[in-house]
């Protein structure tokens, strides 16, 4: 992920905006000893002494010249903190806010100054706008911790909020909303998708709002299946089109299933994807039923109560997606699953009441 050499998220109708010249050093200007006048000086910085001086005259050109290297010179853990002067790693997410931070002690005897020099302190540092950022920061950390997803999603959904928050795109809409959306577009970036129903359980927000800033953020991020950026930017890739078979894999870890289900599994689910059996049901309900309708086949049976409490569907929602796939288990299941002694189409309980 380029993110540091390329803004991530651009936009899918970019509007050019005038750029302000900058202005640098001119690197074309040379220091030449006033005594030698030699086009190609030696110039000598001594950091002992702190002056600049020709190394062919040994006239002094400047002194108080700063130190500028570091001063690794910890060679044992009882000497104390690293006296390296070049301080933490930048953070590209915090690019163009301050990052250097001031600490207060609360150690003040109890008088309570400490925490008002805090307020003082926290106040005076950062604006509204970066207070905001940060804690929404704080917030997609925190939850993402609570789903046990990765530091990788994580950065993901900071770039996206934050690239939201610069295009000014949901105004109105609550934070929570938008930290919500981005964390399900990181799921889907990073392959490891997550339900609507997953991520408002998780961040409380309501399925319509969510909905809103998610449609929102795919139109103005051109994050549609199959589409990319154009005119020479940053392309991120798109998250593709996800299907019943994406949520298989953590379905089956969950229920505990051998590894020979989910591939089976996935390959019901395409053959009746291709046949349109069971079209227009929701994904959560497709993986439901086809894991129902597998284990059965395999002789590894799981009851729709599971599987319900796993996918967060009904039983019935379950039962009746199995139904769909036995009226056609003929063209579903393959005979060299049969062949080889993996399936048995007569294992499939025709009484869904149980």
């Amino acid at each position: 992920m380029a993110t540091a050499y390329a803004q991530p998220f651009p936009l899918a109708n970019p509007v050019h905006k005038v750029e302000k010249p900058t202005f640098g050093p001119d690197l074309a200007v040379r220091l030449i000893c006033p005594e030698c006048k030699d086009p190609n000086p030696n110039i000598v910085e001594q950091f002992s002494s702190g002056d600049l001086v020709c190394g062919t005259c040994g006239l002094v050109l400047g002194d108080r010249v700063v130190d500028t290297r570091s001063e690794w010179r910890t060679f044992a853990n009882d000497e104390g903190d690293d006296p390296s002067r070049v301080g933490a790693a930048s953070d590209p997410l915090l690019e163009g806010m301050e990052q250097l931070d001031t600490t207060i002690s609360f150690r003040d005897g109890g008088s309570g100054i400490a925490r008002e020099l805090q307020r003082a302190a926290s106040r005076s540092s950062a604006s509204r706008a970066e207070r905001n950022l940060l804690q929404a920061f704080r917030d997609i950390s925190s939850w993402c911790d609570q789903f046990s997803l990765p530091k990788t999603i994580s950065d993901i959904a900071k770039q996206l909020y934050k690239r939201t928050d610069e295009e000014k795109l949901l105004r109105g809409k609550p934070s929570e909303a938008i930290i919500a959306a981005c964390i399900f577009i990181a799921c889907r970036q990073a392959h490891v998708p997550r339900t609507f129903r997953e991520i408002c359980s998780l961040t409380g927000v309501s399925k319509k709002t969510l909905g809103q800033c998610y449609k929102a953020m795919e139109q103005a991020f051109n994050l549609t299946p199959g589409a990319s950026a154009q005119g020479g930017r940053h392309i991120t890739t798109p998250a593709a089109a996800r299907g019943p078979e994406d949520l298989l894999v953590r379905y089956c870890n969950h229920l505990d299933l051998p590894p020979n289900v989910q591939p089976i599994c996935s390959d019901i689910i395409i053959k009746a994807r291709e046949l349109g059996i069971a079209d227009g049901r929701s994904p959560v309900s497709i993986a439901g039923g086809a894991i129902y309708f597998t284990c059965h086949l395999l002789g590894k049976v799981k009851s729709a109560r599971e599987i319900s409490t796993v996918a967060g569907v009904s039983e019935g929602t379950i039962k009746l997606v199995y139904r769909l796939y036995y009226a056609d288990r003929e063209k579903l299941v393959k005979e060299e699953w049969i062949k080889e002694g993996k399936a048995d189409v007569r294992r499939l309980p025709m009484d869904q009441t149980k």
